[in-house]
């Protein structure tokens, strides 16, 4: 569909490790952030609803615009000085935003594959349990993107904090760190076991930048088991 591919051509456009590079050491602003200033429903507002794909200096000028008030209000009540707030709220925000736009493109993806119109994303179902929710031939499915670290779990399930109807289905997000896709092989030549399995990974791919996104088969199994039930 022409959106996945439109978005995930915009994704590869971005310059991914000059973002790594200058918001990663910055880590001021890690408290929780009350619901009125956060990201979340302007990223879907703008990335999914209105489907404008803004770099993302182009969307924190919008978010800073869109919730001035209140953040200024935030960073009063906080008592944090206003040189430090406004030098780790943008390195703060830029984390929500590579994370959410990677979701983002996995509903795209999903949307190819389910059909026009088959997928919903906001910020209700987020806080409800769902990344995003697919609603196929009477079928619901919440899907939750489950971040993994090898074995390790590095994000739990978002529990559902209201009733929502639906199965839900996670798809792991399995990547390993960025040093295993610069030097894939050990001493002896050997390629290093999490790279391997993550080349293994059919759900998974890594963008010419950097960028991993979830493939279409990811959610074609799904679909077909649904086809097969209805058929």
């Amino acid at each position: 569909m022409y959106s996945a591919e439109k978005f995930e051509r915009f994704l590869e456009s971005v310059n991914l490790s000059a973002y790594r590079e200058k918001y990663r050491p910055i880590k001021i602003v890690e408290m929780d952030l009350p619901k009125e200033i956060q990201a979340i429903a302007l990223l879907y507002k703008i990335y999914w609803d209105e489907k404008r794909f803004l770099e993302y200096e182009d969307f924190y000028k919008e978010y800073l615009r869109a919730y001035k008030a209140d953040i200024e209000g935030f960073r009063i009540k906080i008592t944090m000085c206003e040189k430090c707030f406004y030098r780790g709220l943008p390195a703060r925000i830029y984390r929500t935003w590579a994370s959410i736009i990677t979701q983002i493109h996995a509903g795209y993806v999903a949307e190819s594959i389910f059909g026009e119109n088959c997928v919903t994303m906001s910020a209700e179902l987020d806080h409800r349990g769902a990344d995003f929710q697919v609603n196929y031939r009477g079928h619901i499915l919440n899907y939750q993107v489950k971040k993994v670290s090898f074995s390790r779990e590095v994000r739990q399930s978002k529990k559902a904090k209201k009733q929502i109807k639906g199965k839900f289905i996670d798809i792991k997000y399995d990547v390993p760190s960025e040093d295993y896709f610069k030097t894939p092989q050990k001493r002896n030549g050997e390629f290093k076991l999490p790279y391997l399995r993550f080349c293994e990974n059919k759900k998974l791919k890594r963008l010419t930048n950097g960028f991993v996104v979830f493939t279409s088969c990811a959610f074609e199994d799904k679909k077909k088991e649904i086809d097969k039930i209805l058929k």
